[in-house]
């Protein structure tokens, strides 16, 4: 078995954390290598972008978190093997990549900056792709978003819906997933209910 290193900031999040619980889930043996953010500066050093996730594959470095997701949900059986539902999760990934693209935007701006650019994404730019994913999860089934399985597609999203709903995003309404789209609210709590998953965060202290 090819061993596997998977190196990401140190917090229960982010873009590492769909391929973590893919690979959780599936039982593949991997070294979930994790820093503090203060030592991302002599980490990006070692990667081939300047940004993590990264992952290595024997000796070989592999960079891009939805390429790194994709493979680990292959090795864990959560990506789809028919051609068209693949497409449709990996529609949904790149979706749901905007949305951390557009909040990751925002990141270093303060004051009346910060603020201005949360509440713009809060009232128009995210409601409108949280209505296109509750209305990916309504055309697939209404329990999973592609593949009538739990796919990489599902933890990616439970991944970033869960985050919009912490309420550690300022100027980002913490009710934001349950008003616009209720449907992708009770889909979060039905995929963390997920025993594997459930598991997963009891032994990281509930994160």
């Amino acid at each position: 078995m090819d061993k596997l290193k998977l190196t990401y900031f140190d917090f229960s999040g982010g873009r590492a954390e769909p391929a973590r619980l893919a690979l959780h889930i599936g039982g593949i043996p991997f070294e979930d290598k994790r820093f503090a953010f203060g030592d991302f500066a002599e980490v990006r050093k070692t990667t081939p972008l300047d940004q993590v996730p990264t992952l290595h594959v024997n000796d070989v470095q592999v960079t891009q978190s939805d390429a790194i997701t994709r493979y680990a949900g292959k090795l864990a059986g959560l990506y789809p093997e028919d051609d068209l539902q693949a497409l449709f999760c990996d529609e949904v990934m790149g979706a749901l990549e905007d949305i951390n693209t557009k909040i990751v935007a925002t990141f270093g701006m303060t004051g009346d900056a910060l603020k201005h650019a949360r509440e713009a994404l809060a009232a128009e730019v995210l409601p409108r792709y949280l209505r296109w994913l509750q209305h990916q999860l309504d055309a697939h089934g209404g329990e999973f978003l592609a593949d009538h399985r739990l796919t990489v597609a599902d933890l990616k999203a439970f991944v970033i819906l869960r985050w919009l709903g912490s309420g550690k995003l300022d100027h980002i309404p913490a009710d934001l997933v349950e008003t616009v789209a209720p449907k992708l609210a009770a889909f979060v709590d039905r995929i963390a209910g997920i025993p594997a998953i459930a598991e997963y965060y009891k032994a990281r202290g509930g994160a």
